[in-house]
């Protein structure tokens, strides 16, 4: 039987303190580069693996950071999963992934924090405030992502947020449309609870209400494929009282909508009705769409979120929302009313 290679029999061959292989192999850690060099050699040598689990129990630090999501089906979502677990990583950091019921996470939250993780990241989904306080009672850091929490009736929040600038991408769509001639314009919502359609809807509402509008139309898709395409017919079932436009929350239902106008009703997008999207997913771009929508920056909104993690890890839990930045991009699914 092949006796376990430890980290005494690497300092030994490269000629180094116990420490200074722990250093090597310890992300963030102080080390020369000629004695990196030496362990790294004598572990390659030797057939060293470190030990991540013994580690954390010295460390205390488990170096695994929870993500938590409710569904996949949405493409913005697989590039946050890409841009975080790849941002993290290269700080030694390792990502489980944990999926819950549709925007709920309480019930995986005991699964969660069984593995004695460092922190959590909530992305289209949320915990309860009472959970919330779980989490910050048991000293686990809990970020949301393109999610506000919910403050449980306190003024100030528990968690720390990051999201995009939802209102302001709300207003921006409907000064778009507005100007381009358009009067009869819908929404068509996602998940109805969720701060992100919420805000985006506020902001939408508002600034047709400053042109002196009123919505004409609104339908339910809650952030799903077939939900959006029924939603779509819901709101054209009438052809004498038809939008003019469509603003709907995120690219992934925008796409289903765009199938359901043109494949199903014989629609001419933007010649009959205008639609606009909301996140810029790589497809809101594909030729067959061309979706005008607004960009939500995921490098961005991952590099808070890592900052955030790291300021609540080191002991500062002041709980703040990062609210980044949004820009509108025109494509081909907006044209101009003319009388």
């Amino acid at each position: 039987m092949k006796l376990q290679v430890t980290a005494q029999d690497v300092a030994r061959l490269a000629e180094v303190s116990q420490s200074a292989v722990s250093r090597t192999f310890t992300p963030g850690a102080s080390v020369s580069e000629d004695t990196r060099a030496k362990v790294i050699l004598a572990a390659q040598t030797l057939g060293y693996r470190p030990n991540a689990l013994a580690r954390s129990l010295i460390t205390r630090r488990s170096r695994m950071i929870a993500l938590v999501m409710s569904y996949l089906e949405n493409q913005f979502y697989p590039l946050v999963i890409q841009a975080l677990s790849q941002k993290l990583q290269k700080q030694g950091y390792h990502v489980l992934m944990f999926i819950s019921e549709m925007d709920e996470a309480d019930a995986v939250l005991t699964d969660i924090l069984q593995y004695q993780v460092d922190g959590v990241v909530m992305a289209s989904t949320v915990l309860s405030p009472a959970l919330t306080k779980t989490c910050t009672d048991a000293g686990v850091p809990v970020v949301m992502f393109n999610r506000v929490p919910d403050t449980g009736g306190f003024a100030r929040p528990t968690t720390s947020s990051v999201t995009s600038d939802n209102y302001r991408g709300g207003r921006m769509i409907a000064e778009l449309l507005v100007s381009r001639g358009y009067r009869k314009l819908a929404f068509l919502a996602g998940l109805e609870n969720s701060s992100t359609n919420l805000d985006r809807e506020r902001g939408f509402l508002d600034a047709l209400e400053e042109a002196g509008l009123s919505l004409h139309s609104r339908a339910v898709g809650n952030f799903s494929f077939e939900g959006a395409q029924q939603a779509t017919r819901d709101l054209f079932a009438d052809a004498r009282h038809r939008p003019e436009a469509v603003f709907v929350a995120n690219d992934h239902m925008a796409i289903a909508a765009m199938d359901v106008l043109r494949q199903e009703l014989g629609l001419r997008v933007p010649q009959d009705v205008a639609v606009v999207g909301f996140d810029d997913v790589p497809q809101a771009a594909w030729g067959a769409y061309q979706l005008t929508t607004v960009v939500q920056s995921v490098e961005d909104m991952v590099s808070a979120t890592v900052t955030l993690l790291h300021e609540q890890m080191q002991g500062e839990v002041n709980p703040r929302n990062v609210v980044i930045p949004a820009r509108l991009v025109e494509r081909a699914t907006v044209g101009r009313v003319t009388a």
